[in-house]
C-alpha cells in the first residue's frame, strides 16, 4: 500500500529562513524551519493525507498503534526509523545519544523518578537508540563530530598561549590554569570534564579564548570560536569545539553519528535519517539542560577521524548508504531505479517527479511530496527524474 504523508516543519530557533520549504517547494511557514520528520514518532508524526487508507488514522503513529501488523508487518510493532529534512541557520547543541542499553536503563530510569515526558530537565523521551546519518544536501554542510587526537587539541591551546603572550591584557588565572592542565598527561576526557565543569568561571575563560581569536584572523579553528562565541557567549562548547573534528561536507557527501559520538550541526541543509529516538544528552552551545554525570556516561572518549559514509552505488544514478546498523538505510536516485525492500518505507521527492510503483499499485510523486510504503510491498520499481529517497531498514 503506498499512502501519501506529510508533515510541517518544527520551528526550533536554530532553524533557517526558509531553506526547507524552498528545497521541497512548499509554502514558507514564516517561522524558523529547522526539522521536517517523516516517520511515526509520537513527537511529530506524519500526518496521514487520506485517512480512510489507513484506518480511519489522522497520523502514522495512530495508524501503527491501530494495526501494526498490517503496517509493519507480523511482530513488528514499531517504524525503526524516522527521516528528516534538516536545515542549520545556526549552531546545534553540542550532543550525544545513548547505546540501546543505555536507552532502555535512562528511560526505566525516569518513568521511575516519575520525570513527565515534557520536562525539560527530562534526558530520556523514549527507550531507543538514536544512530543517525547525515547527507549534505546543501551546496557545503558544515558539522562538530568526534574528538579529534589530544595533541591536535593541546597545539591549538598553544597557539592561543603564544597570542595571549604577545598581548597587552593580563592573563587570566584561570587561561594560566587551562595551559597547565593542557602541557600536562591529561586525555580527552579530563580535559572535557575540566571544561563543562560548573564548578569553573568559564565564562571568562571563553571570553578572553575569543578576544584571542580576533588576534589570528586566518585560522579557520578560530574563526570558528568567533562564530560559537557570537551564538553562544561564554558557553563552555565553544572552548571543547577545539578538541573536535570540525568537517565541511560538500553536497552528496554523508556523516554517520553512532552512539556515544559528540556532534554539533553547524550551518547547512540535508537529509538525515536514524533510529526513532529523541533521546539527546547535550553539552554545551545551548540554553537547554546539560545533564553533565548523564552526559559523560555515554560519551566515547576516544579520538577519531571524521566519520565519513561512504555510498555504494546500485547502479549509474543510484546509490545507497548503509551505516553498520540495521535499524535504517537511505538510497538515493536520480533516475530510474529498482528497490529491495525487507521492512515499510518512506519515500520523499526532494526534485523533479518519479513514479513509484509495484505491480497494479503506483504513486507519482512531485518535488516535495512523499509516500509511507506498508512492508507487504517487497519491492519497488522507480522511474524519472530529478532525486529521491528512499528510507527503509537493512
Amino acid at each position: 500500500m503506498f499512502v501519501g504523508i506529510t508533515n510541517t516543519p518544527r520551528d526550533y530557533a536554530w532553524g533557517s529562513a526558509g531553506e526547507i520549504s524552498t528545497l521541497l517547494g512548499t509554502p514558507p511557514t514564516g517561522k524558523p524551519e529547522a526539522e521536517l520528520w517523516l516517520g511515526a514518532h509520537p513527537g511529530s508524526p506524519s500526518a496521514i493525507l487520506d485517512p480512510t487508507q489507513a484506518s480511519g488514522a489522522s497520523d502514522l503513529h495512530e495508524w501503527i498503534q491501530r494495526d501494526s501488523e498490517q503496517v509493519l508487518g507480523a511482530g513488528v510493532d514499531r517504524l525503526p526509523f524516522l527521516l528528516k529534512v534538516l536545515a542549520a541557520g545556526a549552531p546545534l547543541s553540542l550532543q550525544a545519544h545513548p547505546t540501546p542499553e543505555q536507552a532502555a536503563a535512562g528511560f526505566a530510569r525516569e518513568n521511575a523518578a516519575g520525570v513527565p515526558l515534557t520536562a525539560s530537565n527530562r534526558n530520556y523521551k523514549d527507550a531507543s537508540a538514536k544512530p543517525e546519518l547525515i547527507l549534505a544536501v546543501s551546496d557545503t554542510f558544515e558539522a562538530l563530530c568526534g574528538f579529534r587526537a589530544m595533541a591536535q587539541t593541546r597545539a591549538s591551546i598553544e597557539r592561543l598561549a603564544e597570542l595571549d603572550a604577545a598581548s597587552s591584557a593580563p592573563t587570566p588565572a584561570l587561561f594560566a590554569e587551562w595551559l597547565t592542565f593542557a602541557r600536562a598527561d591529561s586525555d580527552l576526557r579530563a580535559m572535557f570534564e575540566w571544561l563543562i565543569s560548573a564548578a569553573q568561571p568559564v565564562p571568562e575563560l571563553v571570553e578572553r579564548v575569543t578576544a584571542l581569536a580576533e588576534a589570528d584572523s586566518a585560522s579557520e579553528e578560530f574563526a570558528l570560536v568567533r562564530t560559537l562565541a557570537g551564538h553562544y557567549a561564554g558557553d563552555p562548547g565553544v572552548l571543547i569545539s577545539l578538541m573536535l573534528n570540525h568537517v565541511t561536507l560538500t553536497k552528496g557527501e554523508a556523516l554517520f553519528l553512532p552512539a556515544g559520538n559528540i556532534h554539533a550541526y553547524l550551518r547547512g541543509l540535508g537529509i538525515e535519517l536514524m533510529a526513532s529516538s529523541d533521546n539527546v544528552m547535550r553539552g554545551g552551545l545551548t540554553p537547554k539542560h546539560v545533564d553533565v554525570p548523564e552526559l559523560l556516561s555515554v560519551l566515547d572518549f576516544s579520538a577519531s577521524p571524521v566519520p565519513y559514509l561512504s555510498a555504494e552505488p546500485l547502479n549509474e544514478s543510484t546509490r545507497a548508504f548503509r551505516p553498520p546498523v540495521r535499524d535504517f538505510q537511505l538510497l538515493e536516485a536520480h533516475e530510474a531505479a529498482n528497490v529491495e525492500l525487507r521492512s515499510a518505507a518512506i519515500v520523499l521527492c526532494a526534485v523533479g517527479e518519479f513514479t513509484v510503483q509495484n505491480g497494479e499499485r503506483s504513486a507519482t510523486l512531485s518535488r516535495g511530496e512523499s509516500i509511507f510504503v506498508t512492508s507487504d510491498e517487497g519491492a519497488l520499481s522507480i522511474r524519472g527524474a530529478g532525486q529521491l529517497f528512499v528510507a527503509a531498514t537493512q
